[in-house]
């Protein structure tokens, strides 16, 4: 099947990943290995962190409804505190990628971030660089949307935008549980851990030659 499109999510994909900062946060304060992602992964779909990238709760709340999740499986941590270790660098190899990807395909970008004024947080436009951004034909962000992956709707939201056949697409994400909608869809999907490992998987999707 011809790949006509090429979907990236944006932090962990072509920026670092978060979770690098979570750990030196987590061993810095003495707190459980992990207590952020699993304060994140509990109830995926309805708490803290989902709400807020949907823009349904302000920072305050999130500050609270985080502080007492994350209390409940063993140690609290202030959501506010954990806002600031969202900034990830962008790969430029990742960027590299993208240009030469969008000489040939469709691109999009589908993100969950959060609310532009984010107090503390590098994750409203001021992280989505605009020399990247201006590379995908569309992008969807998920506080400006009220959906956040992994709801299948944002999915189907971008391939009716670029006008291409799920099937005809490769999806890009971090996170295991944002790829599954958009394989069941039958895109072909690549679950990023480096960018090195990315590109390979890439290149093998598309045909390109990408280094």
């Amino acid at each position: 099947m011809t790949i006509e499109a090429v979907i990236f999510d944006f932090g962990g994909v072509l920026t670092s990943s978060p979770f690098e900062a979570f750990a030196r946060y987590e061993t810095e304060r003495g707190l459980p290995v992990d207590i952020i992602r699993r304060t994140n992964a509990t109830n995926h779909l309805e708490n803290a962190w989902a709400k807020f990238e949907r823009a349904e709760v302000d920072i305050d709340t999130f500050d609270k409804l985080f502080a007492e999740e994350s209390r409940a499986l063993g140690a609290e941590v202030r959501g506010r505190d954990v806002l600031p270790l969202l900034q990830g660098d962008l790969r430029p190899e990742m960027v590299e990628v993208l240009k030469r990807i969008k000489a040939q395909f469709k691109t999009g970008c589908i993100t969950n971030n959060l609310p532009a004024n984010a107090i503390g947080s590098m994750t409203g436009r001021s992280l989505y660089i605009a020399e990247v951004m201006v590379l995908f034909d569309h992008v969807i962000e998920s506080a400006k949307i009220g959906l956040r992956k992994p709801d299948p709707r944002i999915y189907e939201m971008m391939v009716e935008t670029l006008k291409v056949a799920p099937k005809k697409c490769v999806y890009l994400d971090d996170l295991g549980v944002n790829l599954k909608p958009a394989r069941e869809m039958g895109m072909t999907t690549i679950k990023v851990t480096s960018g090195a490992q990315a590109i390979a998987e890439l290149e093998t999707a598309t045909g390109l030659k990408l280094r």
